[in-house]
C-alpha cells in the first residue's frame, strides 16, 4: 500500500496532541492527527484540574519551581521543571490568544485557585472544574478548521515504523501507513491498567508499548500517582474524581468519628497515604469528604455528577478513597520532547521528561501539555523528511499488526493488589510474569527502585534512599531496568 506522507504525524487527540498539531501547523508544517475517538472525546475532556502558572503579583516561576521540586520528593529533573515553570505563563497567554477564556473575577482578573502542594494561588480554570472539557472543545474546533491539519478519526496506530534506527511513520489499524519526518506520541497515560482508577478504559498505556516495541526507552513506570479523593460508589460514579480544588476552597477530609486527620492541602502522596492508613486501621472502604461549606457554584460539574450518583454534597458527606490517576513515567524525552529513537517525540502523560519526579504537583500536567507541546512542534517541523527508499519500505505487504488488546481484569486486579499504594518485592515479582506486557514492565521497574519515595511505598524498603536522588528507572526493549541520572 502506498504511504501517505506528512511532515508531522501526531498520534492522540487530547490536549497535548491537539495543541502540538496546532503549533506545528502555525509553523507552516503539514500535519496528520490520528484520533482513536471523534474529536472532543479524548480523556483530556474529563480533566477537572487547571493549568499551574505563576501569574499572581505575589508569585513567581521560582516559587512554582520550588513547590514542584518539593512535591517530587528528590526525583525531579530540575531542568525540565524549570522549563515548565518559566514558560507556563506564556502558555496561558497563547491559549488566551487562541480564543480560550479562563475564569475571571468581576474586574476581569484571572480567578486563581489553590491546590495541594502549591504555596500560592496559581491554578487557572475554566467553568470551575470543567477546564478539560472546554479546552478540548476549543482546540478541537481550531484543529478542524486548520487547512494544514488532516484529522483521521476512529483510527489507531498499531506499530511505529523505523528505518536506519529512525522512526519514519506508523501503521494504522485500518491497514494504512503514514510516513512522516517526525512522529509525536500524545496517547495519554496508563492509570486504567489499575483496577480502581479515575481514568477512562482507554488510558491503558498503548502508546508506551508502541514506543517500547520500536526501541525507545521508557522510565519511571513504577511511579503511578494515586489521587486521594475518588468517589466510592456502587454504580457508575465509582472512581469519579473530586478535584482537590474543592479542598483549596475549604473542603475537609474526616475520619469515621468526624475528625480531620490530614492537612488537606499537603501533596497528593501524603494525603493518599493518610487516607489509606485510616482505611487500613478501621476496615472502612472510604473516608468522608466534607464539601458542605464550599460554594457549589464554583464546581457545578462536580456537584451535578455527585447528585446524579445520589449524593448531595451540600448536605451529605462524600465517600472517597484513593485511585490510580496519573503516570509520572512514560517515554523518555529530552527538553524538546525528543525520544531516544530519532524522529520520535512524546508529549503529555505518555512522556517522561522527569519534571514530575516521584509525585506530580497538582495541575502541572495540563501545563506540561502546552509547554512541551509547543517545544515538540518547534523541533518536529525542523526534522528532515525520510529518504524515498525509507518511504518505499513502508508499503505493507503482510498482515497489519493487531491493536493492543484491552487489559484483562485479572491483570488490572494484580496491579492494584501488588503495585498499589503499598507494595513489596514478593508481589512485584508476581507481576513480572503477568500476561500483560506493560504490567510486566511496571513490575520490573518497581523492583529496581529499592526504596520508598513519593508514589512508591515498599513495605520491604520503607525508607527513602538518598543514593537514588534524581535517579530514574529506565528500561529499553530486551534489557533489564537501570537507574540513570538525567541532566
Amino acid at each position: 500500500m502506498e504511504a501517505l506522507e506528512t511532515q508531522v504525524l501526531v498520534i492522540g487527540a487530547g490536549a497535548a496532541g491537539l495543541y502540538t498539531a496546532l503549533c506545528a501547523a502555525r509553523h507552516g508544517a503539514s500535519v496528520v492527527l490520528i484520533s482513536a475517538t471523534p474529536l472532543a472525546e479524548s480523556s483530556s475532556y474529563w480533566a477537572q484540574g487547571g493549568l499551574a502558572a505563576a501569574l499572581a503579583s505575589d508569585d513567581s516561576p521560582a516559587a512554582h519551581l520550588a513547590d514542584t521540586l518539593a512535591a517530587g520528593r528528590g526525583a525531579v529533573r530540575e531542568s525540565a521543571a524549570r522549563v515548565l515553570c518559566e514558560e507556563a505563563p506564556r502558555a496561558v497567554e497563547d491559549l488566551t490568544s487562541l480564543g480560550f477564556t479562563f475564569d475571571a473575577d468581576r474586574r476581569g482578573r484571572l480567578a486563581l485557585g489553590l491546590e495541594g502542594g502549591h504555596s500560592a494561588r496559581r491554578i487557572v480554570h475554566a467553568g470551575g472544574a470543567a477546564t478539560g472539557r472546554r479546552l478540548i472543545r476549543q482546540l478541537s474546533a481550531l484543529v478542524a478548521q486548520d487547512e494544514r491539519i488532516e484529522v483521521l478519526e476512529r483510527r489507531r496506530a498499531v506499530e511505529l515504523l523505523s528505518a536506519e534506527e529512525r522512526c519514519v511513520g506508523a501503521a494504522l489499524d485500518d491497514g494504512s501507513v503514514i510516513a512522516s519526518a517526525a512522529l509525536v506520541l500524545a496517547t495519554g497515560g496508563s492509570a486504567a491498567l489499575w483496577l480502581r482508577t479515575t481514568n477512562p478504559p482507554g488510558a491503558a498505556g498503548g502508546g508506551l508499548l508502541l514506543a517500547h516495541q520500536a526501541g525507545a526507552a521508557l522510565a519511571d513506570l513504577e511511579l503511578m500517582q494515586f489521587h486521594p479523593t475518588a468517589v466510592v460508589a456502587a454504580d457508575g460514579a465509582d472512581g469519579f474524581l473530586v478535584t482537590e480544588a474543592v479542598r483549596g476552597e475549604g473542603a475537609r477530609l474526616l475520619d469515621g468519628g468526624g475528625e480531620r486527620f490530614v492537612d488537606e492541602l499537603a501533596p497528593r502522596d501524603v494525603v493518599a497515604r493518610a487516607i489509606h492508613a485510616q482505611m487500613a486501621a478501621t476496615g472502612a472502604r472510604s473516608v468522608a469528604l466534607d464539601m458542605r461549606e464550599v460554594n457549589p457554584a464554583l464546581f457545578p460539574n462536580v456537584v451535578s455528577a455527585l447528585r446524579r450518583a445520589g449524593i448531595d454534597p451540600e448536605r451529605e458527606l462524600v465517600p472517597v478513597a484513593p485511585a490510580a490517576h496519573y503516570m509520572m513515567g512514560g517515554v523518555v524525552t529530552d527538553l524538546r520532547s525528543r525520544a531516544t529513537l530519532g524522529g520520535l517525540y512524546a508529549v503529555g502523560e505518555c512522556a517522561c521528561t522527569g519534571l514530575h519526579g516521584a509525585n506530580r504537583l497538582a495541575s502541572n500536567s495540563l501545563t506540561e501539555c502546552f509547554v512541551f507541546g509547543a517545544r515538540a512542534a518547534a523541533a518536529a517541523v525542523a526534522e528532515p523528511s525520510p529518504e524515498r527508499s525509507a518511504i518505499a519500505s513502508l508499503r505493507r505487504t503482510h498482515a497489519v499488526p493487531q491493536a493492543t488488546p484491552t487489559p484483562a481484569r485479572a491483570s488490572r486486579a494484580a496491579l492494584w493488589e501488588h503495585a498499589g499504594l503499598e507494595r513489596d518485592g514478593a508481589g512485584l515479582s508476581r507481576l513480572t510474569g503477568d500476561p500483560d506486557p506493560l504490567v510486566r514492565l511496571i513490575g520490573h521497574c518497581a523492583l529496581a527502585r529499592t526504596e520508598s519515595r513519593g508514589a512508591q511505598v515498599r513495605r520491604d524498603f520503607p525508607e527513602l534512599d538518598p543514593r537514588l536522588d534524581r535517579r530514574h528507572v529506565t528500561v529499553t526493549r530486551g534489557r533489564q531496568p537501570t537507574l540513570a541520572r538525567w541532566s
